[in-house]
């Protein structure tokens, strides 16, 4: 009886190894299917070879030196999204740099919805830097320290855009929002398609410490990665939408959940260092409308 049990237990063991290797492997060549290909899904918009598509087509670098920085658009517009980037940002100092993951309309009433990342001292803190347009008007601006160092390895940033509302994520953790409030006069990116951007440039009047700290050339070339793109999006083409005029996709109407709230507020007060709305000497003629909507 020993035995028997003995062979059943090792049955049932082997059974579910099994099971776990084939699940991992489906789960690799969906993750494998569903990254982007660089050639297929982006056109390399300036910096005369200093964006490179590597690996397969599923990994792209850009560099910046004193010459010249670069940039990338994607060949499709989108109306509404949820938009993943993985990158790994410029190591050691970067001070000056910036590295953008953003969508943008085009034109001078252009609607935008930006992550840049301020590069920084080595040792110190990257600072996310977020930022919504619309109809050509910026100032609203957020910033966050990140709880990892964004140099050592990959990690998914994400912009949900739907009619509702606009979240920023940060490996799923949502660390911004923006919400449609049309309603109350306030403008809303909702009938401008947007393309997908990533560059790496020199913003060094601004960008490390309000631009007291310049960029060092001697560290050159600067170089961020980037992999794993996925759009789940209405793809505009020839005036219309691939979702028709509405979407059953979950993303289409999603909001932030009880759970997501708290690790909003958790990332708000931790990690949060500049919020447009706490800063009156900016605005001395009054803050913008929505800060001071509940």
């Amino acid at each position: 009886m020993a035995s028997n049990y003995s062979w059943v237990l090792a049955k049932a063991r082997s059974l579910v190894m099994l099971i776990l290797m084939s699940t991992i492997l489906a789960l690799t060549c969906l993750e494998g299917a569903m990254a982007g290909n660089f050639n297929q899904d982006f056109d390399i918009t300036w910096g005369d070879g200093r964006a490179k598509v590597l690996n397969n087509r599923k990994r792209l670098s850009l560099s910046l030196d004193k010459g010249s920085g670069c940039g990338i658009q994607s060949k499709n517009e989108y109306l509404f999204g949820r938009i993943d980037m993985q990158l790994k940002l410029v190591p050691g100092n970067s001070a000056g740099t910036v590295t953008a993951y953003y969508l943008s309309s085009q034109g001078p009433t252009h609607d935008e919805i930006d992550f840049e990342f301020l590069g920084n001292l080595s040792g110190d803190p990257y600072i996310v830097h977020t930022n919504v347009y619309t109809q050509g008007q910026g100032n609203r601006e957020q910033q966050f320290y990140l709880w990892f160092d964004p140099t050592a390895n990959f990690h998914t940033y994400s912009i949900l855009w739907n009619p509702r509302t606009i979240i920023f994520y940060v490996d799923g953790t949502p660390i911004r929002v923006y919400r449609n409030m049309e309603g109350r006069g306030i403008p809303y990116p909702n009938n401008q398609t947007m393309r997908v951007y990533a560059s790496l440039w020199n913003a060094d009047d601004w960008a490390t410490r309000g631009g007291l700290t310049k960029t060092d050339w001697s560290q050159a070339p600067f170089t961020a990665s980037l992999r794993n793109f996925v759009a789940n999006a209405c793809i505009w083409k020839s005036g219309k939408s691939s979702c028709g005029s509405n979407s059953s996709e979950p993303w289409f109407s999603q909001e932030l959940d009880s759970g997501s709230q708290a690790r909003l507020k958790w990332v708000q007060m931790n990690y949060m260092v500049y919020h447009y709305c706490d800063d009156t000497k900016r605005f001395p003629q009054g803050l913008p409308p929505e800060c001071t909507i509940a």
